[in-house]
């Protein structure tokens, strides 16, 4: 088998960047198109997060509703007795729990939440 040449290599190399480029830019518009569906659907009141202070997962979720402006409401089964009661209550194998409208969801996935809004 004859070795590739530079010139091919080269050109590999820039469609292989090129690809990735592209779909990092595929997938940060996907991300903000969801972020703004989602905020478009979500009133006040709607997304509720049961929150551990050691949480990464809620740390994340709290994050990126606050980065895109959607409306969400927080607490924290460590700081406050009534979060940590409904907590218990749910019997929640962990955090967070994401209540969208009432009904809980294990984990954030905003895909999840804008469509458990319509939207």
């Amino acid at each position: 088998m004859a070795a590739a040449s530079p010139r091919a290599i080269a050109g590999l190399v820039l469609l292989v960047a090129a690809v990735a480029g592209g779909s990092t830019l595929w997938q940060r518009w996907g991300e903000r198109s969801l972020a703004q569906r989602l905020a478009a659907v979500a009133a006040p009141g709607d997304i509720r997060l049961i929150s551990s202070d050691t949480c990464v997962f809620c740390l994340q979720a709290s994050r990126w509703l606050t980065a895109h402006g959607v409306p969400f409401e927080e607490c924290f089964i460590e700081r406050d007795a009534r979060c940590e009661a409904e907590y218990q209550a749910r019997g929640a194998p962990g955090t967070p729990v994401v209540l969208v409208r009432g009904q809980p969801q294990r984990g954030f996935s905003a895909e999840r939440v804008a469509r458990a809004l319509g939207g």
